[in-house]
C-alpha cells in the first residue's frame, strides 16, 4: 500500500494505482479528454494535470503513480489556470457551434468548459475544415476534433483495423483516415466503436431522421417500423427513464404517437433467421460441409464487412441467412404487403437499430417477383430514435405500454438475447437440437456461450454440447480485434469449432455503435444481463415454437430453406466490396 495525501485528505492506495484513480476512491472527479482506461493513456489533452508538492511542473493524473508521501492538489490556482488556459488553446481549434452538434448535452468538451466558466476564447480561433461524404453512414466532422487520439486507439487496440491514425506534424498534426485514403477505401467495419468513444461531435453516424419525418408525412407511404432487440435495453438511458420502465411497448407507442401506421418487434425475424440458419448449419454440419471450417452467424453487418476485406477466403463458410433486419425489410415487402393489400412501393420499411453498420446494410437490393427495390428503406440508431421522441415532444413519462402489430407479432426469449454476444448462438442451438433430437432442450442447457462480462482484450467463450451422439464444438466472439486472433488460429489449425457466432461489437449489438453514449463507461454487459432477464421470464423461449413463425411458414414460405425462403430471407456473400454508398 502506498500512503498519499491529496486535497487533506489522507488515504492508502495499492502500488501502481494512477493518481487518477486515487483521487477516485475519495470522491474527487479529475477532468479528462483524451484518457479510456486500458486504451488511451497517453495524457494528450493535460487537462487532468495535478499539482504535487515538491515538483516544480504539475504532472498528468492519468498516467502518473501515486507514490509513497506524495502530498497532491487536484484544484490549486495554480492547476486551474493551467486548465482554463489549455482548454480554452484547445477550444480555438474547435467549432463551438454546439447548438447544431448532435453531442451538445452530451460532450465531455463542454462539460469541463462550463466547469471551468470559460465564457470567452482569447485566442485566434483556427478551426480545420475538410471534405466528407455526407452520404456514407460514418460522419467525421474535422472541425470538431480535439486530436484526443481515442478513436485511433479504440480502432487499433479493440478492433485491430486501423483506420484512423496521425497525420502532420505540429501546430499542423491531426486525425485522418490512414494510409491516404478516403474513408470509402478504408477497410471500415462501420462497427461505430471510434463514435461511442468519441469525447465530442467529431464522429457521429449519418442523421436519417429527417428523411423518415419526411416518409411519415408523404400521404402515399406506409411507414412500417422494427425495434432491434438490443434498443429495448438502452433507449431509456438518455430519457431518463429507469430500465423497468423503458420497455419494447413504449418505444411503439412514441412510435405510433409521431405517425409511423405500423409497428413491430425485431425479436419475430429473429427467430426467422434462426428457423433459417439453425436449418442451415444442420444441414451444413450433419453433410460433412464443415470438416475443415466452422459455419459463422451472418447477422452482424459490421462483421460480415470485416470477414469481406480482412478474410476473404472465409467468406463462403458465412451463413447465407440474411439478418433479421433485413428478413423483417423482406417479409414487409411480400408477406404483409399481401395481407394488408398494398404495393410494396407504397411500403417504407424503418429499423431502429443499435448500429450504425446497419445503415451501410440496408444497400442491400431485394429483386422478387416483379419488385426490384431495398429491404429496408431507413434506419435510425437508438440515438436517432431518442432524438425523434425529443423532437415530437413526446413526454417519456406519458408513454404507455402498447403491443405491436399482426400478423408478425409473436416473439420468443429466443429471440430478445440476439442482441447479446453469446445469444445468435444460444437461440440457434435451441432450435438446432429440436431440429436433430425432435424434443425441446432445457432452454438454459446452452448457458456456457454466454459472456462473463466486458473485457476489451477478451472476448472468446468456447463450449462443445453433445446433441444425441453428435457433439457440436462452439466459439462466440465479440470486438473486431478479438475476432482476427480467433480467425488467425483457425486459419493455423490451432483451433477447431463447428459454428462460430462473431459480433464486432465488444458485447454484443446492445455495445452498438449506435446505442446512447456515456462517457468512459462500458455498458454493454450490465444491458445485455436485461435481454437476458427478459428471456428468462418469456413466456416462449423457443424460436420454433413461435406461432406466428409457424403460420408464416405454413401460410407463406412452406420450410425453412424452401425455394421462396431462399428467394427473399437469404443472399450470397461473394462481392468483396462495401455495401454503403461511394
Amino acid at each position: 500500500m502506498v500512503n498519499i495525501t491529496i486535497d487533506g485528505n489522507r488515504l492508502s492506495v495499492k502500488e501502481n494505482t494512477t493518481i487518477m484513480e486515487a483521487a477516485a476512491q475519495c470522491g474527487i472527479p479529475i477532468p479528462k479528454l483524451c484518457y479510456l482506461k486500458d486504451i488511451n493513456e497517453i495524457a494528450a489533452c493535460r487537462v487532468c494535470v495535478v499539482e504535487v508538492e515538491g515538483k516544480n511542473r504539475l504532472v498528468t493524473s492519468c498516467n502518473n503513480l501515486a507514490e509513497e508521501g506524495m502530498v497532491i492538489h487536484t484544484n490549486s490556482p495554480k492547476v486551474r489556470n493551467h486548465r482554463r488556459n489549455t482548454v480554452q488553446l484547445i477550444l480555438s481549434q474547435h467549432d463551438v457551434d454546439c447548438v447544431v452538434c448532435p453531442r451538445s448535452g452530451n460532450c465531455s468538451l463542454q462539460d469541463i468548459a462550463r466547469d471551468l466558466n470559460i465564457l470567452e476564447i482569447p485566442f485566434k480561433k483556427e478551426p480545420e475544415y475538410r471534405e466528407w461524404n455526407k452520404e456514407f453512414p460514418l460522419i467525421r466532422k474535422s472541425e470538431k476534433c480535439i486530436k484526443c487520439m481515442r478513436c485511433v486507439q479504440v480502432c487499433d487496440k479493440v478492433q485491430g483495423l486501423g483506420i484512423w491514425d496521425v497525420e502532420g506534424t505540429g501546430s499542423r498534426t491531426t486525425i485522418n483516415v490512414s494510409g491516404l485514403k478516403t474513408i470509402e477505401q478504408a477497410d471500415c467495419s462501420l462497427c461505430g466503436q471510434c463514435i461511442t468513444h468519441c469525447p465530442v461531435g467529431a464522429l457521429t453516424e449519418r442523421d436519417d431522421t429527417e428523411k423518415v419525418w419526411a416518409a411519415i408525412e408523404d400521404p402515399e407511404k406506409i411507414v412500417v417500423a422494427q425495434v432491434a432487440p438490443a434498443v429495448r435495453a438502452a433507449w431509456g438511458e438518455e430519457l431518463g427513464l429507469a430500465p423497468k420502465d423503458a420497455s419494447i411497448g413504449k418505444i411503439f407507442d412514441a412510435l405510433k404517437r409521431m405517425g409511423v401506421d405500423y409497428v413491430f418487434d425485431t425479436v419475430f425475424s429473429a427467430d426467422l433467421t434462426i428457423m433459417e440458419e439453425g436449418t442451415e448449419f444442420v444441414k451444413r454440419f450433419t453433410s460433412g460441409e464443415l470438416k475443415d471450417r466452422p459455419m459463422f452467424t451472418s447477422c452482424c453487418p459490421g462483421w460480415v464487412r470485416f470477414a469481406k476485406s480482412q478474410f476473404p477466403q472465409l467468406v463462403k463458410y458465412l451463413s447465407t441467412a440474411k439478418s433479421p433486419q433485413q428478413m423483417f425489410g423482406a417479409v414487409m415487402k411480400t408477406y404483409f404487403a399481401e395481407k394488408i393489400g398494398v404495393d410494396p412501393e407504397k411500403i417504407y420499411t424503418l429499423s431502429i437499430m443499435p448500429c450504425v453498420a446497419k445503415k451501410g446494410e440496408r444497400e442491400m437490393e431485394l429483386y422478387y417477383g416483379e419488385y426490384a427495390g431495398h429491404d429496408i428503406d431507413a434506419v435510425l440508431t437508438t440515438r436517432e430514435l431518442v432524438k425523434m421522441i425529443r423532437a415530437a415532444h413526446i413526454s417519456p413519462k406519458t408513454l404507455k405500454e402498447i403491443e405491436s402489430d399482426s400478423p408478425m407479432h409473436d416473439g420468443t426469449g429466443a429471440g430478445v438475447i440476439f442482441g447479446a454476444t453469446g445469444g445468435v448462438m444460444e437461440a440457434a442451438l435451441r432450435s438446432a437440437y429440436y431440429l436433430i433430437r425432435k424434443e425441446n432442450p432445457p432452454a438454459d442447457a446452452f448457458k456456457a456461450v454466454r459472456s462473463r462480462g466486458f473485457n476489451a482484450n477478451e472476448g472468446v467463450q468456447e463450449a462443445e454440447f453433445a446433441i444425441g451422439d453428435i457433439t457440436v464444438r462452439t466459439a462466440v466472439v465479440s470486438g473486431l480485434g478479438n475476432t482476427r486472433r480467433l480467425l488467425e488460429q483457425i486459419e493455423r489449425g490451432e483451433v477447431h469449432y463447428d459454428f462460430v457466432e462473431v459480433m464486432a461489437c465488444p458485447g454484443g449489438c446492445v455495445g452498438g455503435g449506435g446505442q446512447p453514449i456515456h462517457d468512459g463507461e462500458e455498458r454493454a454487459f450490465e444491458r445485455g444481463k436485461r435481454l437476458y432477464f427478459l428471456d428468462e421470464h418469456a413466456e416462449i423461449r423457443y424460436s420454433h415454437e413461435n406461432p406466428d413463425i409457424q403460420k408464416l411458414y405454413s401460410e407463406y414460405f412452406g420450410s425453412p430453406l424452401s425455394y421462396r425462403s431462399h428467394m427473399l430471407l437469404h443472399t450470397e456473400h461473394e462481392k468483396s466490396e462495401h455495401d454503403v454508398p461511394q
